[in-house]
């Protein structure tokens, strides 16, 4: 069984930083492509970060651009997501997932997925 194990979420005021981490299981997580994705009450889920097997090209949604940054570790299998500059609008779950192959920022690319770690913005 694959397991991704979120952590690091919780409360912060506006204008703060949170560093999310996820954890894989997976033998083959220096061959996949890694994602964090978020999701807020009444909305869809959204695309935040992806970032390819080698670190190497990385990719974001724009309502985070310039303020996110997503990086990750083979030897440790982890992939992190540092959030600087949090505002509520990023109050969310948030979620990594792993796959192999497609494309980056569309969710059903996506084969595993952790339980999600919450994220509170307030004002």
């Amino acid at each position: 069984q694959v397991q991704l194990v979120e952590s690091g979420g919780g409360l912060v005021q506006a204008g703060g930083s949170l560093n999310l981490s996820c954890t894989a299981s997976v033998g083959t997580f220096s061959l996949s492509t890694m994602g964090w994705f978020r999701q807020a009450p009444g909305k869809e889920r959204e695309f935040v970060a992806a970032i390819d097997r080698s670190g190497g090209d990385t990719n974001y949604g724009d309502s985070v651009k310039g303020r996110f940054t997503i990086s990750r570790d083979n030897a440790k299998k982890t992939v992190f997501l540092q959030m600087n500059n949090l505002k509520p609008e990023d109050t969310a779950v948030y979620y990594c997932a792993l796959q192999y192959s497609g494309i980056y920022y569309y969710d059903r690319s996506y084969d595993h997925w952790g339980q999600g770690t919450q994220v509170t913005v307030s004002a």
